[in-house]
């Protein structure tokens, strides 16, 4: 069983090199794929520098969905690791974590949800479990997902929804010390208050869609 790592990436040339140092040290990981969705940076060039890492390059945005689904396209493995590429805290044995339950055949996918990081991801997390970025599932499950590569920023929304029409709950996998970077942290307040604007209604349409 072949297990594939896929970080979809935007304009993370500040933050993915950390998350990419601590994923190659990771002995079940098979192949680590880096999305380049788009970026308007140098994410691709930081991506180039981390050994045995695959970049994909999107020559336009097509947001968190399609990226991943270029992701998933690019490899055979039998089990898919999704991390966003701003994580602050990310630890081998986080990763690890999140892998048991899917290679152990404990379980066919898994979710991750920061605790004791910083308290707005943390709340966010409890309120919503859902959206949460950091999953492992079979790539079975995927291979049969309708609309995964247009969901943009509702991918999660859709995939919780499409995983309960199947009946398959996720194990839910604590990460303790771990966030990520906050929108209005990335881009200033206003661009990232309008990002995350956007972010919210991705996921509220994909919300609406999924009914």
């Amino acid at each position: 069983m072949r297990t594939a790592a896929i970080i979809p990436a935007y304009n993370e040339a500040a933050r993915i090199g950390a998350v990419l140092e601590i994923v190659t040290k990771v002995t079940e990981i098979d192949e680590i794929i880096v999305v380049n969705d788009g970026s308007q940076d140098e994410t691709a060039a930081v991506a180039r520098l981390c050994p045995h890492v695959r970049l994909i390059e999107m020559e336009q945005n097509v947001g968190k969905g399609g990226a991943m689904w270029a992701g998933i396209k690019a490899t055979m493995a039998d089990t898919l690791l999704f991390l966003d590429a701003d994580l602050i805290g990310l630890s081998p044995a986080h990763v690890q974590d999140l892998l048991y339950p899917v290679l152990s055949g404990q379980a066919l996918t898994s979710v991750g949800i920061f605790s004791s990081g910083r308290f707005l991801t943390d709340f966010a997390q409890k309120l919503a479990p859902f959206l949460s970025g950091q999953r492992a599932i079979h790539r079975d499950i995927l291979n049969q997902m309708p609309n995964l590569d247009v969901a943009k920023y509702g991918v999660e929304v859709a995939l919780t929804r499409y995983l309960r029409q199947l009946g398959i709950p996720p194990v839910v996998v604590p990460l303790k010390d771990m966030s990520h970077v906050m929108k209005e942290e990335k881009f200033g307040f206003c661009k990232g208050f309008k990002a995350r604007m956007k972010m919210y209604w991705d996921i509220v349409r994909w919300g609406l869609v999924a009914k």
